[in-house]
């Protein structure tokens, strides 16, 4: 169950981020089926391909002092727009600020859901 309600927290900040920007961040057709799926591409690229990537970059991301991660989850985000039918992006800074925003919105709403042992 957390699962799931951590996607729909991720696919709600993914759509917040794009229709909240009018398109300007991230551009997403609709809630369901592109925001959803969108979510859930995003959930399996960081959990297999953005741990290796980390490892990769590590001394790249010491020597920027870790703002090289802001890169890596736009990097993530470029091949979920990859993947995903009516997810697009529109530049790269607008993709390192989207990113950014997600992770944010994400970490705080799942933080708030999980409960405390």
């Amino acid at each position: 169950m957390k699962f799931i309600i951590r996607m729909l927290i991720s696919a709600a900040a993914i759509f917040g981020v794009a229709y909240l920007s009018n398109g300007w961040l991230l551009q997403v057709d609709e809630f369901w089926p592109s925001a959803v799926l969108a979510a859930l591409v995003l959930a399996l690229v960081n959990a297999i391909v953005k741990p290796i990537v980390h490892v990769l970059s590590l001394p790249v991301t010491c020597l920027t002092l870790g703002l090289f991660s802001l890169v890596i989850n736009a990097g993530m985000l470029y091949i979920v727009a990859w993947v995903v039918d009516g997810v697009a992006i529109t530049g790269f800074w607008q993709t390192v600020f989207a990113a950014a925003i997600i992770a944010v919105i994400t970490s705080v709403g799942t933080s708030l859901v999980d409960d405390k042992d």
